[in-house]
């Protein structure tokens, strides 16, 4: 008998497993499982998936082929305009209806997640369910909301939507929620891993009466992902998964006019100041890395600790891991589960294996089943592969900082920037760093917190789009109405002869100044009618390396206040007016329309983008907890954009404007039909007070800078409104570093119309800061 003295001494937790006999009874009465297609089962040859923490098979699922792909889309096409003609409330009714049912079933489904991937059940239980129905239940209300908040905006359409191993229902209501709530039908591949809790939502959605062909699910591995992707049929991709198969779907989609949101890995900072609350640093540290084993896109996965404190610190960390438990993943007592897979332990251990920092690892660990101990390795440098490279497992790595400048240093110093955590009790520190952390989300003295009110998605190769709140929701919805197809570009052709008494070749603007073409060619710029009106430089890629680094080193005017943009944008408009007889007559030589009119509307649009300047504001969002959620606009970084030939005043003004006031770098190349334009529009920088390298021009062939400028790592952005056809090319190269593009497919753009939020909101990433409040 145990002696209770003996009890108290060791506070040892006895076993609380959670009972497993009605979800295993389900499994055994709807095995084999087939696709959800049409509001029907439809089950092919199928696969085994597994119970990662035992090994045990758990059931039957069908591999999906193209023509199962090909069936889903279908019948979601059929489904979607009936769905996109109900009004908001009536969708929004059967959202409401959905999120009730993953509240009534919020055990069964809890426990099914757990054996599907092996995470603790009071993860699955007390975070993941919760916040299954809370996206239902939000998305409920912006489906309400739509018509009055959304005006002039509609469902793109189908939507093709592939999820990961690591949150299979979360991430599935993340991207079926506000896809359905906006009128779009939806095509959904899951994991092959974890496909059982995407198909018992499906039948608690036919349950709730949800019309045949909206929400169609079709299992399968890669190849199944991939024939998604393919599909001509499909209007957007939604992804969530690895950097790796992100970029290969950036080029798989390039061109073909898809909509895409990218959710990837990230390797996320958790810097800790040496006034921080050390004792709770440590206990969100181990909600930030071993939270789900580690296999986290926005895991806390680097210590950057702060030199006074990192050996106290680390000390508390390694007595706390020594209390962590491990164990059957339907133990409520357990704070580790599974990794999803044995190789995945073995990937794991042999990154740990081959580091030259010091390991210190937890344990005891079960014997059977996909486990690896929680571990910590320090003294690492920044430049270490494993201080770079994401695990997606149970391991932290550790370095150490001396002053705030160095902590920002080494959060910035990786190609990912999905999430930061930030840990002090000085709040002025806390918000002077927060935004200048590379990162999508920011927790100050918190970390891993989550809301649908709240947008969640990363910069640089961890993607780009947000899921969530406001800007997750335009993601799933489109301009009403049809862009008409651009004409063929045709630059005219003529004589080459003197245009003055003395040669005046424009040359590039870089830095600030003008500078000769790298390759030392020109060539000739011609009216429509062949008169010949002077000639400019033909760029190549070392002035388009050369402009990008001009452009990066003007990293100042990302810090300047809206309130100096506006002034300076002001002033452009004041200097373009002063010389709007001129602009007017150089737009109809080079156009033969009167340039009048185009030169009022350039100036109207320069006022626009000075008064958005400082007004462009973001979103403070009331979530579940007692605290905030800061939703803050921040400047994409640098730009590469190539100008229209159609209005070519107008659309470049429109271009450098939203950029310029949005605190972006520009690398601009003119329109190919009227370069003279954007030659004579630096004059007006010049004299504007605009700082070297915030706005640089080349001229040049469209389809010769393209797969430079689109391609180079340091542009965050490339956009598009060219008459030439590099809509493909822009979007593949850009898959390089994940930059963000905005390119128009061959279609026009009506840059007359007053649409400058499209340009504001392009030219903006929403960067999400969480900071708690109260003791």
């Amino acid at each position: 008998m145990t002696d209770v003295a003996d009890i108290f001494a060791t506070l040892e937790y006895g076993p609380a497993p959670e009972a497993d006999g009605e979800v295993r009874a389900w499994l055994a009465a709807k095995a084999p499982f087939g696709h959800v297609i049409d509001g029907a089962q439809a089950v092919g040859d199928g696969f085994k998936t597994h119970n990662p923490a035992t090994g045990e098979v758990l059931a039957e699922v069908s591999q999906g082929t193209a023509a199962d792909v090909d069936a889903a889309v279908k019948a979601a096409r059929r489904a979607q305009p009936e769905w996109a003609a109900l009004s908001g409330h009536q969708r929004a009714r059967h959202l409401y209806a959905l999120a009730r049912q993953v509240q009534k079933h919020a055990r069964a489904l809890a426990v099914l997640e757990t054996l599907d991937t092996g995470k603790p059940i009071r993860e699955s239980r007390d975070i993941d369910l919760p916040l299954v129905a809370r996206h239902f239940y939000y998305h409920a209300g912006m489906a309400q909301l739509m018509a009055e908040n959304l005006p002039g905006r509609e469902a793109i359409g189908v939507c093709g939507q592939i999820i990961p191993w690591n949150f299979p229902l979360l991430m599935l209501a993340w991207k079926v929620a506000p896809a359905l709530a906006m009128g779009n039908t939806v095509v959904l591949k899951p994991a092959e891993q974890t496909p059982l809790t995407a198909l018992m939502f499906a039948e608690l959605a036919q349950a709730a009466g949800l019309p045949k062909g909206v929400l169609n699910i079709v299992t399968g591995d890669g190849t199944t992902g991939a024939a998604l992707v393919a599909h001509p049929d499909v209007d957007k991709i939604a992804f969530t998964g690895s950097t790796t198969v992100g970029r290969a779907i950036r080029e798989a989609t390039a061109g073909t006019g898809k909509a895409l949101t990218l959710e990837l890995g990230g390797k996320s900072p958790y810097i800790v100041f040496d006034d921080a609350d050390i004792d709770s640093a440590v206990e969100g540290l181990v909600d930030a890395i071993w939270f789900n084993g580690g296999q986290v896109c926005c895991a806390g996965a680097r210590l950057l600790v702060h030199e006074a404190i990192a050996d106290r610190f680390h000390d508390k960390l390694k007595a706390r891991m020594d209390g962590l438990r491990m164990g059957d993943p339907l133990d409520k007592c357990i704070d580790v589960g599974s990794l999803i897979a044995a190789s995945d332990c073995a990937r794991v251990a042999a990154l740990v294996e081959q580091t030259e920092g010091e390991v210190y690892q937890a344990g005891p660990v079960p014997q059977t089943g996909a486990f690896y101990p929680p571990t910590l390795i320090t003294g690492l440098h920044s430049s270490d592969p494993l201080m770079q490279e994401e695990i997606f497992g149970p391991v932290l790595v550790s370095t150490t900082f001396r002053t705030p400048v160095e902590a920002v240093q080494l959060a910035n110093n990786t190609r990912y920037g999905l999430a930061a955590s930030l840990w002090t009790e000085n709040v002025n520190l806390a918000l002077d760093l927060a935004p200048k952390l590379e990162a999508g989300i920011i927790w100050v003295n918190a970390t891993n917190l989550m809301d649908a009110a709240a947008g969640f998605g990363g910069t640089k190769e961890s993607g780009f789009g947000r899921e969530g709140g406001w800007a997750g929701l335009r993601a799933y919805t489109k301009p009403v109405g049809d862009a008409k197809k651009l004409p063929a570009l045709h630059i005219p052709t003529g004589e080459m002869a003197a245009a003055g008494p003395l040669d005046r070749t424009p040359k590039l603007y870089i830095g600030g100044k003008q500078a000769r073409p790298d390759g030392g060619y020109v060539r000739g710029v011609f009216g429509p009618k062949g008169a010949c009106l002077g000639e400019v430089a033909e760029a190549n890629r070392k002035d388009i390396r050369n402009a990008v680094e001009a452009a990066a080193k003007a990293s100042g005017w990302s810090k300047t206040s809206g309130h100096l943009r506006a002034q300076i944008l002001y002033y452009m408009a004041e200097n373009l007016s002063a010389r709007a007889d001129e602009f007017a007559a150089r737009l109809h030589a080079q156009t033969g329309q009167d340039g009048t009119a185009e030169v009022e509307a350039a100036l109207d649009r320069l006022f626009t983008c000075a008064a958005w300047a400082d007004k462009y504001e973001g979103r403070a969002t009331g979530v579940p907890i007692r605290g905030i959620a800061l939703g803050m606009p921040s400047p994409v970084g640098v730009i590469g954009a190539f100008a229209a030939e159609q209005t070519p005043l107008l659309a470049m003004v429109s271009v450098v404007g939203a950029a310029m006031a949005m605190g972006n770098r520009l690398v601009l190349a003119a329109p190919e039909t009227a370069p003279l334009t954007a030659t004579d529009f630096y004059q007006v920088l010049d004299t504007s007070d605009v700082p070297g390298g915030v706005i640089n021009i080349l001229t040049g062939s469209h389809a010769e800078l393209a797969p430079h400028l689109a391609g180079h790592m340091e542009v965050d952005a490339c956009w598009s409104f060219s008459s030439t056809d590099i809509s493909s090319v822009i979007e593949r190269e850009a898959a390089g570093n994940l930059k963000r593009t905005w390119v128009n497919y061959g279609q026009t753009h009506d840059f007359a119309a007053p649409q400058m939020d499209r340009f504001l909101e392009a030219a903006t990433e929403v960067k999400t800061i969480w900071v708690p409040y109260g003791e």
